[in-house]
């Protein structure tokens, strides 16, 4: 397909579509895609701060009471709608008032602490797996004596710390917990022997009640399922006889266990089970979360201002200008060649000879020049010999006509005698037309498909046998040993024997007319397999005619079957033949289905194969089709 004219025109073809396509596209990028992106980017962040702000509400929250100054604070910053209703649609508060349009059938997001969208929380700093929103803490709020304690003991510790070189900051978490921040420091290095944090880290009170509380819950859950109890760290993760918890300190069991995956998941599942429940009276019921735009009439889209005309007349021109191009120059490469070919054919018609013309493609051009010009040449020998076949023709007949006519003459004006003699020569001459004349209807019939064969069983010995008998005479007065040679058992091949002994019989007198006295002549047959030997079912019958003349030049070799070729350039009447003999014989083989081939050896000899199937013909009594 590379070198192939289809395949170029598809790929000039596809790729004027793509840049049509690809400009249309660019065309509908440029001129929407910036505008829609910034709106739309800065509408998701907006809705991920609106829904944050709203999740934080609820996650220290019991109750959704009071959320409307939020809204309406919300909505004024970022200039949307916004409302929030119960999971049944009772309204909670709407920035638009009781008078707003009515919502929309879909929310745009559910706010449950206890169930964050991972679409829009992404900086809400819950895990993964539990999806709790951090800020809901629940019985883990400190109060604020402990609160004053642990902040206490951080301000010694950071002080401590940056003593020491190591600068950080006290940050404190949702539940009112102190932590050392390291900030821009590697965490592995925010730690010292003199500055320990021991009493920071351990549990108040009133973490300890709601971790205590937590485990009872995590327990129940397991225990339904009937698996043992489990041990909560304050960090969450956990210790029990056979689940030491994915991040638990490792605690000395007296028979460890292989960790057991499954176990370890329904803990965590759990865990979560229980935080939820817990939390539960802590936060807010989920809620449906409605944003909206009020001024939907203002959509950046595509418009067709001054400059988003110019800019598509501009890539227009530019595809019409590269359509164009690309076609003005494959339609010259390709029509360049197919008018020199024209103008070489209409040459032909003239009656001029065909020119060559340099067609370098490999592809279909390429390939109808080389057929035009074999077809050319098959003209130009067709032609040559229609010329020499009327030649031929007129040569072969003119002679005898002229012995006949000159002898008849001299008989009619009383110079010769009408004896034995002259009637046998006159009857010679007379032969010899009807021979030239039975060979050119044998041929005539051959190319109008209307050669009938008329195939029997034949036996090959007694044919060749025949065939030999009919021409020893020929060969006793030419000095020439005819001999026979055919195996036994002789093979059988189903063929027409009146035509088989015509091919035979021309093939046994052109040998015999060019081979020097005390020369041989052999007639040769045998039977070859399917695999090309002997052994096995004989497939072919192959019929041979050597001879010890003087041979064929391996230059005209090729041509001895076609008609009026004959090595003899002379004509000579003792020495050539009217030169349709070849051409029947292999017209008659080709009609038994078989084909005709000759070997020779200038100065050797020639010898001439028939190869004839030994099958049936199917068309018994029809017209061969040649």
């Amino acid at each position: 397909m590379r070198k192939s004219l289809l395949g170029r025109f598809l790929g000039v073809f596809a790729l004027v579509a793509a840049c049509s396509v690809a400009a249309t596209a660019w065309l509908a990028a440029q001129t929407t895609s910036g505008a829609l992106e910034q709106e739309q980017g800065q509408a998701l962040a907006d809705d991920a701060r609106i829904y944050d702000a709203l999740l934080g509400y609820a996650a220290t929250h019991p109750r959704w009471d009071g959320v409307d100054g939020t809204v309406k604070d919300l909505a004024s910053r970022f200039g949307r709608r916004i409302a929030v209703t119960t999971q049944a649609r009772a309204p909670l508060a709407d920035s638009a008032g009781s008078s707003g349009p009515q919502l929309p059938n879909r929310p745009s997001a559910v706010v449950d602490p206890l169930s964050l969208d991972s679409a829009l929380s992404k900086d809400s700093g819950s895990s993964a797996t539990d999806r709790i929103d951090a800020r809901a803490v629940g019985p883990f709020r400190l109060p604020s004596s402990e609160r004053r304690e642990l902040r206490g003991k951080a301000d010694r510790v950071a002080a401590c710390l940056g003593r020491l070189g190591q600068n950080v900051e006290v940050t404190e978490g949702p539940s009112g917990r102190p932590r050392i921040d390291p900030g821009d420091m590697p965490a592995d290095r925010v730690t010292s022997d003199d500055c320990s944090t021991t009493d920071l880290d351990t549990p108040t009170e009133t973490e300890a009640k709601a971790l205590e509380a937590l485990t009872k819950l995590t327990n129940a859950c397991l225990s339904r399922q009937d698996r043992p109890g489990i041990t909560l760290n304050p960090d969450l993760t956990w210790r029990g006889d056979r689940l030491p918890g994915p991040v638990a300190v490792p605690v000395p069991l007296p028979a460890p266990r292989a960790f057991d995956r499954a176990a370890d998941e329904a803990v965590g599942s759990c865990v979560n089970t229980a935080r939820r429940e817990q939390l539960s009276s802590y936060v807010a019921q989920p809620a449906l979360l409605f944003i909206g735009d009020p001024d939907r009439g203002n959509v950046p889209g595509f418009d067709l201002s001054a400059t988003s005309t110019a800019r598509i007349a501009g890539a227009a021109a530019l595809v019409l200008a590269l359509t164009i191009g690309v076609s003005v120059l494959t339609g010259r490469r390709l029509v360049r060649p197919l008018r020199a070919l024209t103008g070489a054919a209409q040459r032909m018609k003239e009656g001029a000879e065909a020119t060559p013309i340099a067609v370098h493609a490999d592809n279909e051009i390429g390939q109808l020049a080389a057929a035009f010009y074999e077809l050319a040449e098959h003209r130009a020998r067709l032609e040559a010999q229609r010329k020499a076949m009327v030649s031929d023709v007129a040569h072969e007949l003119r002679t005898p006509l002229s012995n006949i006519r000159g002898w008849l003459e001299a008989a009619q004006d009383g110079l010769a005698d009408t004896d034995p003699a002259l009637i046998a020569s006159l009857l010679e001459e007379a032969v010899q037309l009807q021979h030239i004349i039975d060979d050119l209807q044998d041929l005539a019939q051959a190319d109008a498909g209307a050669l009938r064969l008329h195939p029997e069983p034949v036996d090959v010995a007694d044919l060749l046998g025949q065939v030999a008998a009919a021409h020893q005479a020929e060969a006793e007065r030419a000095g020439v040993t005819l001999s026979v040679a055919v195996p036994k058992p002789a093979p059988a091949v189903t063929a027409d024997p009146v035509r088989l002994r015509q091919a035979v019989g021309n093939l046994l007198s052109n040998a015999v007319r060019h081979t020097p006295r005390g020369g041989r002549v052999d007639l040769r047959a045998h039977g070859e397999g399917v695999d090309g030997a002997g052994d096995g079912p004989v497939s072919d019958v192959v019929v041979e005619v050597a001879d010890t003349g003087s041979g064929i030049a391996a230059e005209d070799l090729p041509y001895v079957f076609d008609r009026f070729w004959r090595a003899e350039r002379s004509r000579n009447r003792r020495t050539g033949g009217s030169g349709l003999g070849l051409s029947i014989v292999r017209k008659l083989v080709e009609a038994h289905g078989g084909s005709a081939t000759a070997a020779s050896t200038e100065g050797v000899g020639s010898t001439f194969t028939l190869r004839l199937p030994t099958g049936a013909r199917e068309a018994s009594g029809k017209a061969a089709k040649l």
